[in-house]
């Protein structure tokens, strides 16, 4: 059997991504006297970059590339006004109620029995867990993993630390850069469920050459493949 599924948070279990599209576009109107969207948009990303060693991911770490962009693209003219929507923005969507995606609540129960569930998200510690706490699924999980970047070595660890056989675990999630191909990679299951609403800076390549991996359209669709996986382990 597979002994540990391990789950993404935000876009695999509740909704996130749609939350900075709607915040970058409330950014664009702040700051379209000063810059073109395409212009806009391609700054914030190259500030997004450079940020995530200093501040990581997470809201915190995007307000802050926001007030960067901001400051850059007025040649450091811009108002207080505009710092103060920005950062009210920001709070706003630290406040944002948390919206399960299809099939979550039901799929996490089902695979719970006998197997150890874990929660596997980077971003803010303080958010993470205020999300989690807010989705109801806190009690479902055994464990839960807040981690500054998923690379191959940080699972490596989590799953040596908790006693795991690396080719016993399935990790499942939006993003092929962060919860798929790094799991392959030292040896586990990697599920892609794609959401629609990907951040550019967690474009991968499909792995669809290694016998370790599967997509799936829906959460709901994980435990009959996970029986699947099992038959034919």
């Amino acid at each position: 059997m597979l002994t540990a599924i391990c789950f993404d948070a935000d876009d695999t279990l509740w909704h996130n991504e749609r939350f900075f599209r709607l915040t970058q576009e409330r950014f664009h109107d702040l700051l379209k006297s000063h810059a073109d969207r395409d212009h806009l948009e391609a700054r914030l990303l190259d500030a997004e970059r450079r940020n995530i060693g200093r501040y990581g991911f997470g809201i915190k770490g995007f307000v802050l590339s926001m007030i960067e962009t901001a400051l850059e693209v007025t040649q450091n003219r811009v108002s207080g006004e505009v710092i103060a929507e920005i950062l009210r923005a920001g709070h706003e969507m630290l406040a944002h109620p948390i919206e399960l995606l299809p099939g979550v609540e039901e799929t996490v129960h089902r695979l719970a029995e006998g197997r150890t569930l874990l929660l596997v998200t980077k971003g803010d510690l303080l958010d993470q867990e205020r999300k989690l706490a807010q989705s109801g699924l806190g009690d479902v999980f055994d464990g839960v993993e807040i981690v500054s970047d998923k690379s191959p070595r940080v699972y490596a660890g989590i799953f040596t630390g908790r006693g795991i056989a690396s080719d016993q675990a399935l990790m499942v999630g939006n993003s092929l850069k962060s919860d798929v191909n790094p799991v392959i990679e030292v040896g586990g299951w990697g599920v892609w469920v794609p959401h629609g609403e990907t951040w550019a800076l967690e474009a991968a390549r499909e792995p669809v050459e290694s016998p370790r991996y599967r997509r799936i359209e829906g959460l709901g669709e994980l435990p009959d493949l996970v029986a699947d996986i099992e038959r034919n382990i």
